[in-house]
C-alpha cells in the first residue's frame, strides 16, 4: 500500500530531523552501541584484579575472607563473560577499532603540541 503525500512529507521531516540530532547519531554509532557493556566489561577485569589480591592476601589472614574474595572474583568473570557475548564479534571489532582511532588521535595531538613548542 503506497504512502500519501501526507506520510511522505512526516516520513523525510522525521529523517531530516533524525539526520540532525547528534545526541542520537552518537547514541546509535558503533561505538556508542557497546560503550556501556566495553565499561562494565573493563570494570569487571579490575575488579577480578583486585579479587584476585584479595584470595593470596585473605590466605594469610583467615580462609573465609580468601572465598569471600574468591566469590567476588567469580562473579565479576560472570559478569565479563555476559557482556562479552551481549557485544559479540562485531561489538568487538567496533571497540577495538574506536581504541585505535582514540590512540591515533592522541598521537596526532601529541604531534600537534610538540610541533607548536
Amino acid at each position: 500500500m503506497p504512502l500519501s503525500d501526507d506520510e511522505r512529507q512526516i516520513l523525510r521531516q522525521i529523517e531530516q530531523n533524525l539526520r540532525t540530532d547528534e545526541r542520537f547519531a552518537q547514541a546509535v554509532s558503533s561505538k556508542g552501541l557497546y560503550r556501556h557493556s566495553a565499561r562494565t566489561t573493563w570494570w569487571a577485569v579490575v575488579g577480578i584484579v583486585v579479587s584476585l589480591a584479595l584470595v593470596i592476601i585473605g590466605l594469610q589472614f583467615h580462609f573465609l575472607l580468601a572465598f569471600f574474595g574468591f566469590l567476588v572474583m567469580l562473579g565479576c568473570a560472570l559478569v565479563a563473560e555476559r557482556q562479552l557475548r551481549a557485544m559479540s564479534k562485531v561489538g568487538m571489532r567496533d571497540v577495538a577499532e574506536s581504541l585505535r582511532n582514540s590512540r591515533a588521535n592522541v598521537q596526532r595531538m601529541r604531534e600537534k603540541f610538540t610541533r607548536d613548542r
